[in-house]
């Protein structure tokens, strides 16, 4: 699912994500600082997209891979909670760039018109905002991706889970010394909707998670989603499917990659 995310907030959903480095483009999406060392998983889909080919070559996109790799994990990380269609005919793209990941991934130091702005751009809505936000109850996080919330520094987080980070973090992270901790203390493998519960009681690592008790409106949907049974997993099910069909290709920028990795010939 991260892989996911960080693919289509750049060229839409077209596996641009995927493209190694190139004499002629040396710096990638993968390789960008919001992706690079953090983002893994290609081989997952260079294992799928190798099975398909040999089936039904050339039918598949490594666009559709993607989509449908998130659809599985959702299943699977929410014990069958979450469950639906994704539909197919996705394009791969044929341009990645290591700038773009800077210009549009949401960085986790954003407050929350930032954030609201951020998804705008990709037709997403503040209701989009909060329930993609839960993804973060799975998955890990380098340290330096929330020193800045730590002690002396100002911020709401509690106490004890800024003491808790404190002692699994250095003070002054760095490329050689930048441990991570998963993002959900309580139930760090499943898709679940603790990640609500974690923003009220103020657990939470990001800046943009916090972000989301900045507004009544948001504020509303967090506990909405924290109390209400089933409400969270349906409504994440709706907002994958919608975000899965941002910006996709055509024949005219498109294709079918015979590997994730390289464009075609």
């Amino acid at each position: 699912m991260c892989v996911r995310a960080r693919d289509v907030f750049l060229q839409g959903c077209d596996a641009s994500v995927l493209l190694d480095p190139t004499a002629a483009n040396p710096q990638p999406e993968k390789l960008s600082p919001p992706n690079f060392p953090s983002l893994r998983g290609f081989e997952v889909i260079d294992a799928a997209k190798e099975a398909l080919e040999k089936v039904c070559p050339g039918r598949v996109s490594c666009a559709d891979i993607i989509a449908f790799a998130a659809r599985d994990a959702s299943f699977f990380l929410s014990r069958a909670r979450i469950n639906f269609r994704m539909p197919a005919g996705r394009l791969d793209g044929r341009v990645s760039l290591s700038s773009e990941a800077l210009d549009f991934l949401p960085p986790p130091f954003f407050n929350l018109s930032q954030l609201v702005d951020n998804f705008k751009a990709k037709n997403l809505d503040e209701d989009d905002l909060v329930v993609l936000s839960g993804a973060h109850t799975i998955g890990v996080s380098h340290c330096s991706s929330f020193t800045d919330r730590l002690p002396p520094n100002p911020s709401d987080m509690n106490p004890a889970f800024a003491t808790l980070l404190q002692s699994k973090c250095p003070v002054s992270p760095n490329f050689t010394n930048d441990p991570t901790v998963v993002q959900d203390i309580v139930t760090p493998n499943r898709l679940d909707t603790r990640y609500y519960t974690n923003v009220l009681k103020r657990n939470v690592l990001f800046t943009s998670d916090a972000a989301l008790l900045s507004s009544w409106r948001t504020a509303r949907k967090v506990v909405e989603n924290a109390l209400i049974p089933r409400r969270w997993e349906s409504k994440f099910a709706r907002a994958m499917v919608k975000m899965a069909a941002i910006e996709l290709k055509t024949a005219a920028n498109g294709e079918i990659r015979k590997m994730c990795r390289v464009v075609n010939n």
